[in-house]
């Protein structure tokens, strides 16, 4: 098989095979396996092309051999044949040794790599992993306000990787009806080409989607623009001959009803225009409080007033003068005041940190909602993670974990959910919800029999380079990883009602590697460790 049929073979492989839906892009844990994977098969790629090239090699020693006889004897045929030993040498040149060159040209040596790409390829992400990894990487540029030239050629704070594919992004958009990603990735896709850089895509295929996407924006004129462009390069392009009568046509309607217009109506045109302008990206569902979500992403949270901030300590505490934390008692620092969270320095080591992800990789799923209209559990586009749930008995670091817990918070641990282990994927998030169950969902957590989440403990098992904090829209609040640190909230006011303040999200994770655990108290068994009071408050 020639090598050229091979790779041919190959490349269908590892692009046109389907597999079931494992959802890597959810889990940067989980994806890191793919890295060993795709090592593994270039090992045997390169195997693969030395034994290529090993074949090769003989065929040209073989030819260059035969070249050098040929050139000698046709200078004299009859002579040359005149000698006993090259007539007999002709002949088993030809009635053996050319058979022999036959067999290894045809000699498949893509067998061991075939096999290997066979087995691996059941490993793949499939096309679902791919739409979601570049519908991620459109979310990260929208919450952090990045620009399309930085991510197009690899740059990311404090970080640079490979160029993505410009093309391949907007149209992932364009499938998706997202008309304004659409048209950013493909004027970055067609500014590069206009600089030269090399690329399996043309022109006009680029130029077709970008004058279509802006004209779904409704900005007739640009899209009139690139598509008079797009026939400069390609004159018999039949959809663009189409669309070129159909936007002229329109444009001038557009004209028309404009120059007849009143004053007053133009100036309310005018106004509708900016405005729309100003939603340009904005999906139709966008909702107030997710541009408040977004800005505490950023670091633009509200500031505290000196005032409030004074009330903020960092304090070494025995815990009511718990026996275990007089001689060894635990750092605390004042997240926030309203709602009290608090964060607990130096909780786990990294052996243990270490430990509890062990435990956890190998049975990491995507993380699920509870739908309260169905009442089951679902995965939900903005909760982007996997997660895993370890019982104390399962080894003796989750055990000591939770034992931890209940002694720094002295709540009882025994009726609280087990411990949740999560790792966020590409652009990985949890947008605003509660933690615990509202009036409008009685039932959420009634088959525990535990009753409501009293409170949340949540532990940050990595640092993240950027992105992924843990922020309160309600109020304001903002908290970054790091490291085997933990922060806790209750989620109920004394009073057994929901403390609504506490709504918060997991914002995207732009660069780096997020892991977390959670551990979700529960009220029964608390009934002597937090008194019940009619206020709401503590």
């Amino acid at each position: 098989m020639e090598l050229r049929s091979v790779w041919c073979v190959v490349m269908t492989c590892l692009f046109h095979t389907s597999c079931a839906d494992k959802d890597f892009f959810t889990s940067i844990g989980q994806m890191t396996d793919l890295l060993y994977t795709e090592k593994d098969l270039v090992t045997s790629l390169k195997d693969y092309i030395r034994a290529e090239e090993g074949k090769l090699e003989q065929v040209k020693k073989w030819a260059e051999s035969l070249d050098l006889l040929s050139a000698t004897a046709s200078q004299d045929p009859e002579g040359f044949l005149g000698h006993p030993v090259n007539a007999f040498k002709l002949m088993k040149r030809l009635n053996t040794e050319w058979g022999e060159l036959e067999s290894l040209v045809l000699k498949d040596v893509s067998d061991g790599f075939i096999s290997n790409l066979t087995i691996q390829r059941q490993y793949f992400p499939s096309d679902d992993d791919q739409v979601g990894a570049a519908k991620a990487l459109m979310r990260l540029q929208d919450t952090y306000r990045l620009d399309t030239n930085s991510i197009s050629t690899g740059e990311l704070p404090g970080k640079r990787s490979f160029k993505p594919d410009c093309f391949e992004l907007g149209k992932i958009a364009y499938s998706d009806a997202d008309y304004y990603h659409t048209e950013l990735w493909m004027e970055q896709a067609l500014k590069q080409l206009d600089e030269g850089e090399q690329s399996t895509v043309d022109s006009v295929t680029i130029l077709d989607y970008l004058s279509y996407s802006i004209y779904q924006q409704g900005e007739l004129e640009r899209a009139l623009d690139y598509t008079k462009r797009l026939l400069k390069l390609d004159s018999s392009h039949q959809r663009a001959n189409g669309n070129l009568k159909y936007f002229e046509y329109q444009l001038a309607k557009q004209q028309k009803a404009e120059a007849e217009e009143a004053p007053n109506d133009k100036a309310k045109r005018e106004r509708e225009k900016r405005e729309a302008s100003d939603k340009k990206g904005i999906p139709a569902d966008y909702l107030p409080e997710r541009r408040k979500y977004e800005q505490l992403c950023r670091g633009e949270g509200i500031k505290m007033t000196p005032r409030r901030q004074s009330r903020l300590f960092c304090r070494y505490s025995d815990n009511n003068g718990h026996p275990l934390y007089l001689l060894g008692p635990v750092k605390q620092e004042d997240e926030w005041d309203r709602p009290r969270i608090v964060r607990y320095h130096e909780f786990l080591s990294d052996s243990e940190i270490q430990k509890v992800k062990e435990l956890a990789k190998p049975r990491l799923r995507r993380a699920t909602v509870h739908d309260p209209q169905t009442g089951k559990l679902t995965t939900a586009h903005y909760r982007v993670s996997k997660s895993a749930w370890l019982a104390a008995y399962e080894d003796p670091v989750v055990d000591k974990i939770n034992q931890r817990i209940e002694d720094i918070t002295g709540l009882n641990v025994k009726t609280a959910e087990e411990l949740q282990v999560a790792n966020y994927g590409v652009g990985g998030q949890y947008e605003p919800h509660f933690d615990f169950g509202r009036k409008d969902e009685p039932d959420a957590f009634k088959e525990l029999g535990t009753g409501n989440r009293i409170a949340t403990w949540l532990i940050y098992m990595s640092d993240v380079s950027s992105g992924g904090a843990t922020v309160f829209t309600d109020v304001g609040a903002a908290v970054w990883p790091k490291k085997g640190t933990a922060v806790f909230w209750y989620n109920l006011f004394a009073s057994g009602e929901g403390d609504y303040s506490t709504r918060h999200a997991a914002c995207p994770v732009l660069v780096g590697n997020k892991w977390v655990s959670n551990k979700w108290i529960h009220e029964r068994g608390q009934e002597f460790r937090r008194r019940c009071t009619l206020k709401e408050s503590d």
